[in-house]
C-alpha cells in the first residue's frame, strides 16, 4: 500500500501555485525539522509577523540572517569557551545551528533585534500596487480575438 498523497486534484484549477505545492510536498514528506533552538512564529495583524528565536548564550556577532529565494536563514556559530574554564555541569547549550523559514511572496525582513537572549525578527506582508486586486471593466463591444 502506497503512502504517497497527490495533491493534483487540489491543483486542476489553480494555475501559478508551484511554489504553493512545492511547500505541501515538502511539508509531507515527515522530514523532521530541527527544534533547537526553539522558536515561536507570530501573527502581529494582517500583514505583520515575528519570528522569536532562543538564542541564549549568543551575540550578535555569533548569529548570522540571510535571505535568499524566499528562505530566510538563521544561523549561530558556536562560540569559543574561555581557556582554563572546566564545565563541572554544562546544561546551556551553545552549539552551531541552521533554522530555516520559507517566506510567502511579498514578505520582508523589517527589522531584528537581540535582547535577552531572544532574538526577534520582524516581518511585514508588503505587497506593490500591481499585484492588488482591481476590477476589470466588461466591454459589450466585440472586440478582436488575442493572436497566439
Amino acid at each position: 500500500m502506497s503512502t504517497a498523497f497527490s495533491l493534483a486534484p487540489l491543483f486542476r484549477s489553480s494555475v501559478g501555485f508551484d511554489r504553493f505545492n512545492d511547500l505541501f510536498e515538502t511539508a509531507l514528506r515527515n522530514e523532521p525539522g530541527s527544534t533547537y533552538p526553539p522558536y515561536n512564529v507570530e501573527k502581529h495583524g494582517d500583514d505583520q509577523y515575528r519570528i522569536v528565536v532562543a538564542a541564549a548564550g549568543f551575540q550578535e556577532e555569533d548569529l548570522d540572517l540571510q535571505v535568499e529565494k524566499g528562505v530566510l536563514t538563521v544561523s549561530g556559530g558556536k562560540r569559543d569557551t574561555s581557556e582554563g574554564v572546566t564545565f563541572l555541569h554544562q546544561g546551556i547549550a551553545q552549539r552551531a545551528f541552521k533554522l530555516s523559514f520559507r517566506l510567502a511572496d511579498h514578505i520582508e525582513i523589517k527589522a531584528a533585534d537581540l535582547r535577552n537572549g531572544l532574538l526577534s525578527i520582524d516581518l511585514l506582508r508588503v505587497v506593490p500596487e500591481e499585484a492588488k486586486a482591481k476590477r476589470i471593466p466588461i466591454n459589450g463591444a466585440q472586440k478582436p480575438a488575442l493572436q497566439h
